[in-house]
C-alpha cells in the first residue's frame, strides 16, 4: 500500500496521485507539485489515503508544499496573463493568415511555458507563428491542436437536456460511444437527436448502456422467433424497458400482433441488434 493525495489541475479533468510526504492535506486545499509540464498548482480532490500498489504509477512525484498566500497571488496574476496572451495570439494568427481558432490559453505555474489550445480543419504549418510568439513572450511555446469534443469541454455550454455539458462539469475522461448504443436504446438514428453540440454522439448514451446490455440479454429483440401460449410467432416490436413484446403469430399472420411480456415467451431463435451499413456510413462523422 502507498499513501497518496489526488490532485486536479483543471475544474474538470483527471485526478493525479502524488506523495503527500507525510503531511495531512484536506480536500479543497491548493498545493504546489511537480508534473511532466513543470511546477503546477492544483486542487486536492482526494485526501490522504492508502491505495494498492497496482493503482499507482511509480515513482510518485512528491508534494512540494501547500500553496501559500504568495502562490495564490501568482495564480490570480496567471489568469490575467492568459487573457492578455489570448489577444496577442489572435493578432498573430491574423498576421500570418492561418486558418485556426484559439480555444484556450494556459500558463504553467512557474511561467516556464505557455500552451495554446486551438482547433483547425486539417494540419496547420505554425512554425513561423511559434517563432513570432516566442519573440513576444520569451518563454517556451506549445501549440496543441484539439478536437471538437475537447472544444466543448473547454468552452462549455448547455446540452439539449438544458443542463451544462457533462464534459465541462464532471466527466474526467471521454467514454467511447457508438451508433450501436443508440440503436440498442431504441433511439432514432437522426444525427440531430443523438449528437451533442460538439457534433459527436452524446456522451450520455454511455450512462445507461450497462442496463440496456442486461435488458437486451433477457428481452427478445425485434425479429426473434418466440413461443407463446397461443403458438409460435415473430417479435415485431419490443419495449426493452417494460419487457412488453408485440408478436405476430405464424398461424394468424394477417391478424394484429398479440401483446405479451418477455417472461411469458420462450425464445426459439434470437435476433441480434444490428445497424445497417448505410446508417453507419451516413453517421460515421458523428461517431
Amino acid at each position: 500500500m502507498a499513501e497518496i493525495i489526488g490532485v486536479r489541475f483543471r475544474e474538470v479533468g483527471k485526478i493525479y496521485y502524488f506523495d503527500p510526504e507525510g503531511k495531512k492535506i484536506k480536500k479543497g486545499q491548493k498545493v504546489i507539485v511537480e508534473t511532466a509540464r513543470g511546477v503546477e498548482c492544483g486542487e486536492v480532490m482526494v485526501e490522504n489515503r492508502d491505495v494498492a500498489e497496482e493503482e499507482i504509477v511509480r515513482p510518485l512525484k512528491p508534494l512540494i508544499r501547500v500553496a501559500t498566500p504568495e502562490d495564490l497571488k501568482i495564480l490570480e496574476s496567471k489568469t490575467a496573463k492568459e487573457a492578455e496572451a489570448y489577444g496577442i495570439f489572435n493578432a498573430k494568427v491574423a498576421k500570418h493568415k492561418l486558418e485556426m481558432k484559439l480555444i484556450n490559453v494556459e500558463y504553467t505555474f512557474d511561467s516556464s511555458k505557455i500552451i495554446f489550445y486551438f482547433i483547425a480543419d486539417g494540419r496547420v504549418d505554425f512554425r513561423e507563428l511559434v517563432k513570432d510568439l516566442a519573440g513576444v513572450f520569451h518563454t517556451r511555446i506549445e501549440l496543441r491542436q484539439v478536437g471538437v469534443r475537447d472544444e466543448s469541454r473547454i468552452v462549455g455550454g448547455l446540452g439539449i437536456c438544458g443542463r451544462p455539458f457533462c464534459c465541462n462539469t464532471f466527466l474526467g475522461d471521454f467514454q467511447p460511444v457508438s451508433i450501436k448504443m443508440a440503436k440498442e436504446q431504441g433511439l432514432s438514428l437522426n444525427p440531430s437527436k443523438i449528437s451533442g453540440t460538439c457534433g459527436r454522439l452524446m456522451c450520455c448514451l454511455k450512462y445507461e448502456q450497462d442496463s440496456y446490455d442486461y435488458l437486451l440479454h433477457v428481452t427478445p429483440f425485434q425479429g426473434s422467433i418466440v413461443r407463446t401460449a397461443e403458438g409460435n410467432g415473430t417479435v415485431v416490436e419490443c419495449n426493452v424497458i417494460t419487457g412488453m413484446l408485440k408478436v405476430r403469430l405464424e398461424k394468424r399472420p394477417e391478424a394484429a400482433p398479440i401483446i405479451v411480456h418477455r417472461r411469458d415467451v420462450k425464445v426459439i431463435r434470437d435476433a441480434k441488434v444490428s445497424v445497417a451499413k448505410e446508417d453507419i456510413e451516413a453517421l460515421k462523422d458523428i461517431e
